[in-house]
């Protein structure tokens, strides 16, 4: 065994390594001023970028979570090394030979435990494809024809290092020790099983792809049943989790696609390797697939860092390609259930007779698959199609039924400006007026209903949950005791309450006690702010004999305790205005609008609940006279309401 790494060795490395190139193959970074870089972190997740390199200093810090250090510390902390196996991963790379003190070794003999199996699989994905592109290798035929009948030649094979397992049960296996690996490394890395007659290779007669993580090491293998006596009936077979291989977290064809990803600011995820391949070749680079497993949480981690699906940023595009079967329908509706992860909104792409993109590109060409990415629908429209196909729209009840299982959808898109326009959209499909579609979707938002789409792990994640978007949503005994979604600042009328908390909280002499008190807490839409403002209201609303120290501990003191976190952050985030440069506050005319704004925004919106209510009134025909004057009555207050307000703001 090899001793410890020289000091001086270790100096080399880490001088030598470049912060900014190691941290590139996890992170996309941009410019933040000058001799510094900003990106998504990888250690925590954030919508906006906090994550810092300074390639100058060899160093790195994100403001969100308080990760810091340098390139070894990064490398040992986001892929879980030792001090030395970081150190060796790094040598490894550069072409770095470390001296050790008791000598100098081979680097094969200072690997550490991951590097080796790194190796070991290099080594395997090699002699797999030596074999595929053997010509005098009859048994590697069926591979071969495989890959023609899919319109792939030897090229594209090259390409993506497909390989072909041969079906003797103890090839692979030999090789590898030949090449000095031993039994137990091999049955670590997931190559060979151990029996009672020792080791058998896991992949026997199967044609194999390697699966490479971002940083374009082979980390595992899938594996394509070829032959029909092939005693595991599993069409598939991929590599099982490893110390290196991680199926939650590792994205097929990522090393190939990422550049493209971080260019394009899109990426595309279809279902298969082939798809992958039949992507890339047709000039999609940015397509990617799971292996062997759904979609999942840490997959769209992995992919928003690269993509800078940051929420200051114009949008970016995730598109699904799923399968026209009901298996492909129940994938997307999964995605579906992730949607709220993304600062991007995500689309669908299926082929309308239901092929995958290889496929698709073997029936009707390249362009045909090009054409296919550029047509996707939003998600929120798929999602809403394939729940309607559920339910019979010739019927009134099956209109009824398929309206109240659409509505949860409309209420939980992100975007609320645009709910009104899904709203008509499914009015149309539903061939209803668009104001009973409109009703339900109120009623789904303020009943904090979720579609139906499965997704098991959402309620898990507090940031996960769509905003309700009704300013009367009373937060319920769970949202009070710590599980209130985090305020969707995306939405202008969520950044708007903000802003007037962090006035009220900072600078509380500039707001007008009576303009505060004329603010009815329900025009808070988030439930966050809301409860934030039953805390200024419970603290007095604004007591002038308070030092700001003491107003926020108040404030703090009477809100429920799952937003004293978030008081804290208002009283000390920085507002998107110039400041005076005098009294370094914001200006009174900016303060007035803020409140001015937030009550003109809650009576627009109950103006819009009564008219609603009224026309549905209207065409029933079982309408009560009284409570359509009580709802025309209460109609023509609001306006009046509204009018005197917009008098006062021209004032």
């Amino acid at each position: 065994m090899a001793g410890r790494i020289r000091a001086d060795d270790v100096a080399a490395v880490k001088e030598r390594s470049s912060i900014e190139d190691v941290v590139r193959e996890h992170v996309t970074l941009r410019s933040a001023g000058p001799g510094s870089l900003k990106g998504l972190c990888p250690f925590h997740d954030e919508k906006s970028p906090s994550f810092n390199v300074r390639p100058a200093v060899g160093a790195y810090h994100c403001f969100g979570c308080g990760e810091g250090g340098d390139v070894i510390s990064f490398v040992q902390k986001l892929e879980h090394l030792t001090f030395a196996e970081s150190v060796e991963r790094l040598a490894h790379k550069i072409g770095f030979t470390l001296t050790y003190e008791d000598g100098v070794g081979s680097r094969e003999e200072g690997l550490g435990k991951r590097s080796r199996l790194i190796e070991e699989h290099r080594v395997a994905q090699e002699y797999y494809a030596d074999q595929l592109l053997d010509t005098t290798n009859a048994a590697a035929r069926a591979g071969r024809d495989f890959m023609r009948e899919r319109g792939f030649d030897g090229e594209a094979a090259k390409l993506f290092g497909v390989g072909f397992a041969p079906r003797g049960g103890e090839d692979l296996t030999r090789h590898l020790r030949a090449k000095g690996f031993t039994d137990d490394e091999i049955v670590l890395g997931g190559l060979a099983g151990r029996g009672s007659r020792g080791l058998y290779d896991r992949f026997r007669g199967r044609l194999v792809w390697p699966i490479r993580d971002i940083t374009g090491d082979c980390v595992g293998f899938g594996a394509r049943r070829l032959f029909d006596d092939d005693r595991i009936e599993a069409k598939y077979l991929n590599t099982s989790e490893t110390t290196i291989y991680k199926k939650s977290t590792v994205l097929y064809g990522l090393d190939a696609a990422k550049k493209a990803i971080a260019r394009d600011r899109t990426a595309v995820v279809v279902e298969g390797y082939t798809d992958v391949m039949a992507c890339h070749v047709s000039g999609v680079e940015t397509a990617i697939a799971t292996c062997g497993t759904a979609f999942g949480v840490d997959h769209i981690k992995t992919l928003r860092r690269i993509m800078r699906d940051e929420a200051d940023l114009a949008p970016a595009k995730v598109i699904f390609t799923f399968d026209g079967d009901a298996a492909g329908q129940k994938a997307a509706m999964r995605a579906f259930g992730e949607d709220q992860r993304w600062a991007s909104q995500s689309f669908v792409a299926v082929e309308k007779s239901g092929m995958d993109p290889c496929e698709l590109r073997q029936a009707q060409g390249e362009i045909a698959v090009r054409a296919l990415v550029e047509d996707a629908v939003p998600m929120f429209e798929f999602a809403v199609r394939t729940t309607l196909r559920r339910f019979d729209l010739d019927t009134a009840e099956g209109r009824i039924q398929a309206l109240r299982a659409a509505a949860p959808i409309v209420a939980s898109i992100r975007d609320r400006s645009l709910r009104p326009e899904y709203s008509r959209v499914l009015a149309g499909l539903l061939g209803v007026e668009v104001e009973q579609v409109t009703g339900e979707v109120s009623r789904a938002a303020k009943a904090g209903a979720k579609p139906a789409y499965g997704a098991g792990e959402q309620g898990r994640d507090r940031r996960s949950h769509p905003e309700p978007n009704e300013a009367t949503l009373e937060p319920t005994a769970a949202e009070l005791a710590g599980l209130l979604p985090r305020p969707d600042l995306h939405d202008p009328v969520v950044l708007l309450e903000r802003q007037l908390l962090q006035v009220i909280l900072q600078f509380p002499h500039l707001v007008p006690q009576a303009e505060l008190e004329a603010v009815d807490p329900s025009a808070f839409g988030a439930p966050a702010h809301r409860a934030v403002f039953d805390g200024v209201v419970g603290a007095g609303l604004l007591p002038r004999d308070l030092s700001s120290a003491a107003w926020t501990a108040a404030v703090t003191q009477a809100a429920p305790s799952a937003v004293h976190g978030l008081v804290s952050e208002l009283a000390v985030a920085t507002l998107p205005v110039m400041m005076d440069k005098t009294t370094g506050q914001p200006g009174r005319r900016y303060v007035a609008s803020l409140t001015m704004r937030l009550r003109e925004m809650s009576l627009t919106r109950r103006i819009s609940e009564a008219l609603s209510q009224l026309r549905r009134l209207g065409t029933s025909g079982e309408a009560d006279p009284a409570h359509q004057r009580e709802l025309s009555v209460e109609l023509q207050t609001l306006q009046r309401e509204l009018a005197v307000l917009r008098t006062q703001e021209e004032d």
